[in-house]
C-alpha cells in the first residue's frame, strides 16, 4: 500500500445525471491535494452561479419522478448502489486515504459503514409510514376514518465536511432517496473526489438527476442554493458559525444541523480502567482527533486519576504516526497547514494558562502528535478542538464530574464508565447531551441510531429512521 500512485485527473461536477465542467479552464477549476503531502490528486470545477441554478432546476424537474418512484425501486436502487460500493470498497478507501485525513485502514472502515447506511436506507424505503387515526374520539367525528402520510419534502440540500467524505454524504443521500426526495449535495472543498465517485454509482444504476453533486466553494454558490425556494430541506454538518448562517439563510424551509460540540467521558472511580483508557484514547485520536464525537476531555474521579493517567500516557505514547496509506498507522494528518499551525497555537496557549503536556510534541507539516493535556482542576480549552488534542480533568468525586461534562459546548454526546446501574442511570439523566455512551467513550456510534445533539450542537437527527422522518411531511387523509 506505501507504493500506491495515485494519477491526478478532471473530475466533472454531476448535474441534471450528466458530468459538467471537466473541460474547463484551469482558472475555474479547483486542485484536490492530499493534505499529508500537498501533491495534487485531482481537478474539479468551481461551481458558478449558472450551474447552481440548472442543479436546482434539474432537481425541481426530478423531484415529481422521484416521488412517484415505488418503493420497492427506491429500495433496489440503494440496495444496488450499496453492492456496488461494497465491490469498488478498496478503491473507495483508497481515495478517501489519499484526498482526505484517514489513514487506510480509517478509510476501509469508512466505506464499511457506508455501504451498511445505504443497506438501512434500502431497507427505510419498506418501511411502514403513518398511522390510523380514530376520529369518533371527538363525538363530531362519529363515522369518519383517516390516516396519516408521510410525502417527501421535496428537494433536499446536503452539506457535508471534509472529516467523513463518504458516509456522511450516505447518511444525508441515503434517507433523503429512501423518502422520495432529489438529492444536491455540496461537499467540502478539500474532498470531493469520493462524492463524485459515489454519485457515479448512482448514475450507473439510473439515477439520473436524483442525486447531484455540485462542486465548489461554499463561500461562491452555498447561499444561493441554502436560499433558494426549490430547496425544501437543507441538511448541513459542520462548524457553528457556518450552520448558524445556513440557519439564517435559508427561509421558511427545514434545516437540519449537525454542529459538533466538546464531547466529554467520565471515568468513574469503580470503572474497568483497562477498557475505559483503550476506548477513551482510541475516541481521542480516530481521525487524528477530526471527529465531532472527538474525546476531548476525559473526566476522571480523583481516586483513581493517577491510574488513569499513567495508563493514558502509555497508551497515547504507544500510537503510530506517519504515512495515512502505510497499514500499520495509526493515525494521519490534519487537513491543512493552517489547521495544524491553529492547534499549535491552542496547545501553546493551554500550556500558558497551566496545562502540562502528558504526550505530544512539535508538529511536522500537517501531521500533529496525539497530544494529551493534564489541565489542573477545570478544562482550560473553552471550544471544540478538531486535531488530536485531549485534555485530562481530575474531578473530586461522580457530581463533580457531572458538572464539569456538563460545558454550555458539549451538547452532542457523552461517555461514562461505571460498574454502578445507580450511578449510568443518574448519569443519563444529568448529562445534557443528546447521547450517553455508559461504558464507552462519547466516540460510539452505530449508524442505525438517532444521532444529533441539544443546545449549540444542532438542529434535529440523523440516522437513518430520524433522518427519512425529517425529510418526510404528515398529510392527513379524512374520509366522512
Amino acid at each position: 500500500m506505501a507504493g500506491l500512485t495515485v494519477t491526478p485527473h478532471t473530475q466533472g461536477a454531476i448535474i441534471g445525471g450528466k458530468e459538467v465542467g471537466a473541460a474547463r479552464a484551469d482558472a475555474a477549476m479547483l486542485c484536490v491535494t492530499d493534505p499529508e503531502d500537498g501533491r495534487e490528486v485531482g481537478l474539479v470545477p468551481a461551481c458558478t452561479e449558472e450551474d447552481a441554478d440548472a442543479a436546482l432546476a434539474a432537481a425541481e424537474t426530478a423531484a415529481a419522478g422521484v416521488r412517484a418512484m415505488p418503493a420497492h425501486a427506491r429500495a433496489e436502487l440503494l440496495a444496488g448502489v450499496a453492492a456496488d460500493l461494497a465491490a469498488d470498497a478498496e478503491a473507495f478507501a483508497e481515495l478517501i486515504a489519499t484526498e482526505g485525513i484517514k489513514t487506510i485502514r480509517e478509510a476501509r472502515r469508512e466505506v464499511a459503514r457506508a455501504v451498511e447506511t445505504l443497506r438501512l436506507s434500502a431497507a427505510a424505503c419498506k418501511a411502514p409510514l403513518g398511522e390510523v387515526i380514530a376520529f369518533d374520539q371527538a363525538p363530531h367525528g362519529v363515522g369518519r376514518s383517516g390516516h396519516v402520510l408521510r410525502v417527501p419534502v421535496g428537494p433536499v440540500l446536503a452539506i457535508t465536511p471534509f472529516n467523513d467524505p463518504l458516509n456522511l454524504v450516505a447518511h444525508k443521500v441515503g434517507p433523503a432517496i429512501a423518502a422520495g426526495n432529489p438529492v444536491i449535495l455540496l461537499p467540502h472543498e478539500a474532498t470531493p473526489l469520493t462524492a463524485l465517485r459515489l454519485a457515479a454509482l448512482f448514475l450507473g444504476r439510473g439515477g439520473g438527476a436524483m442525486f447531484q453533486v455540485v462542486t465548489g466553494r461554499g463561500r461562491d454558490i452555498g447561499d444561493q442554493l441554502v436560499a433558494s425556494p426549490v430547496i425544501r430541506m437543507v441538511s448541513f454538518t459542520g462548524g457553528a458559525e457556518v450552520g448558524a448562517h445556513v440557519l439564517r439563510t435559508a427561509g421558511l424551509k427545514r434545516v437540519a444541523l449537525e454542529l459538533g460540540g466538546i464531547c466529554p467521558t467520565i471515568i468513574a472511580a469503580d470503572a474497568d480502567l483497562d477498557r475505559a483508557v483503550a476506548a477513551c484514547v482510541s475516541g481521542a485520536f480516530w481521525a487524528a482527533g477530526q471527529n465531532c464525537l472527538h474525546v476531548q476531555r476525559v473526566i476522571v474521579e480523583a481516586p483513581v486519576f493517577d491510574a488513569v493517567r499513567d495508563r493514558m500516557v502509555v497508551a497515547t505514547a504507544a500510537l503510530k504516526t506517519g504515512p495515512k496509506r502505510l497499514p500499520t498507522t495509526d493515525m494521519g494528518c490534519l487537513i491543512s497547514d493552517a489547521a495544524a499551525e491553529a492547534t499549535d497555537q491552542l496547545v501553546a496557549h493551554a500550556m500558558a494558562a497551566g496545562a502540562r503536556r502528558l504526550a505530544g510534541g512539535d508538529r511536522r507539516g500537517t501531521c500533529y502528535p496525539p497530544t494529551l493535556l493534564e489541565a489542573p482542576g477545570a478544562p482550560l480549552i473553552g471550544r471544540e478542538v478538531f486535531a488530536p488534542v485531549t485534555e485530562l480533568i481530575c474531578a473530586t468525586d461522580f457530581d463533580d464530574a457531572l458538572r464539569l461534562a456538563n460545558d454550555p459546548q458539549s451538547g452532542l454526546q457523552a461517555g461514562v464508565f461505571t460498574g454502578s446501574l445507580d450511578r449510568a442511570r443518574h448519569a443519563v439523566d444529568r448529562l445534557n447531551t443528546g447521547a450517553v455512551m455508559v461504558n464507552d467513550s462519547s466516540d460510539f456510534r452505530i449508524d442505525a441510531m438517532p444521532f444529533g445533539g441539544v443546545g449549540a450542537s444542532g438542529l434535529g437527527r440523523e440516522g437513518i429512521a430520524s433522518a427519512v422522518a425529517s425529510m418526510s411531511e404528515l398529510k392527513l387523509a379524512c374520509f366522512a
